[in-house]
């Protein structure tokens, strides 16, 4: 995939390019669908598929008092679009003057001078523009005037839930990692660098931990203990991890991620871990000392390998019931 992070860095045109925009955080099953039909109108007319993406996303510059949580960063997300088979993505760097641009100017300059848009697809709630102008009625009339279908993605539900970020973000808040990886396609994931930490897990209570430090600006999820895939050096592992603020050795001044790797026994200090979530166990709480924490960890890790052996034979029985139908 090839990534332009201005305007000015794209010459000339694309190739009869089929084209979708939008923040796409977390780029959910819903958004996966919209770059399905993107990468599919593009292999039909022989053209490239591209999308629009803004950084940092819109409601930071906008409304940086509501604080907005993002499900992925940005690294995550030009991973997660290049994985859905787009060739071109366009970085916008988005400014208060960027969202002061008319919608028949963003149509004009960018969609159809500096892309050569062919066809447009948006999601059912997309609108852009200066106070939002350029609606799907609007794009619809523009592409009719201008020479451009436009194709609208209807929203996706699954069990009764509607895929959206904003949804995703509340089930990340309550803990709720099942449903959480129903509306995305995947486990939800936290990434970052192993931090030296207290250095109590092993040499204190008898399981050692790998260490991330959570910004209180990051989407976090329900403090507590989950089951976790620890990815490391292309391998996966099993483990466990608690989110909060260790209130047994007295609490701690920032929210901190500790990872104990099942099977695992090497140095990754200063090294890049990405742990997938895959269920909540139970919530943090104070014990009365590092016995009492260590018998309880030793059943979390029980009840964890348990979900994980669980998992691994629904994975076998569904490829099994794939390949012999």
């Amino acid at each position: 995939m090839k990534i332009y992070r201005s305007l000015s860095d794209i010459t000339e045109p694309f190739h009869l390019p089929c084209v979708t925009i939008g923040n796409f955080d977390g780029v959910h099953l819903g958004h996966q669908i919209l770059f399905s039909e993107v990468v599919g109108r593009a292999y039909r007319c022989q053209g490239t598929s591209v999308v629009i993406t803004f950084e940092p996303h819109p409601l930071k510059v906008l409304c940086p008092e509501r604080g907005l949580k993002l499900i992925s960063t940005f690294a995550q997300k030009v991973e997660l679009i290049g994985m859905a088979g787009i060739d071109v993505l366009v970085v916008l760097p988005f400014t208060r003057e960027l969202a002061g641009t008319p919608a028949e100017t963003f149509v004009d300059e960018v969609l159809l001078r500096t892309i050569g848009v062919h066809e447009l697809v948006i999601g059912y709630d997309y609108a852009m523009g200066r106070n939002r102008q350029g609606d799907i009625e609007f794009l619809k009339a523009q592409g009719q005037e201008k020479g451009f279908p436009v194709t609208v993605v209807e929203p996706f539900y699954v069990d009764d839930m509607l895929v959206s970020s904003t949804k995703i973000r509340e089930l990340v808040a309550a803990g709720r990692m099942r449903d959480v990886r129903k509306l995305l396609g995947r486990p939800y994931q936290i990434r970052g660098e192993v931090k030296l930490g207290k250095q109590r897990g092993g040499p204190v209570i008898g399981f050692p931990t790998a260490n991330l430090h959570l910004s209180e600006e990051d989407l976090c999820p329900k403090h507590g203990v989950y089951v976790t895939q620890v990815i490391y050096d292309g391998k996966c592992y099993g483990g466990v991890l608690n989110i909060g603020y260790n209130p047994t050795f007295g609490g701690e001044q920032h929210i901190s991620a500790e990872t104990h790797i099942f099977d695992f026994n090497q140095d990754i200090y200063g090294r890049p871990i990405k742990i997938n979530l895959l269920r909540y166990l139970r919530g943090e709480r104070k014990f009365n000392g590092v016995d009492e924490l260590a018998a309880q960890i030793a059943r979390d890790i029980d009840e964890a390998k348990q979900v994980l052996a669980d998992a691994q034979k629904e994975l076998l029985l569904s490829c099994e019931e794939k390949y012999n139908r």
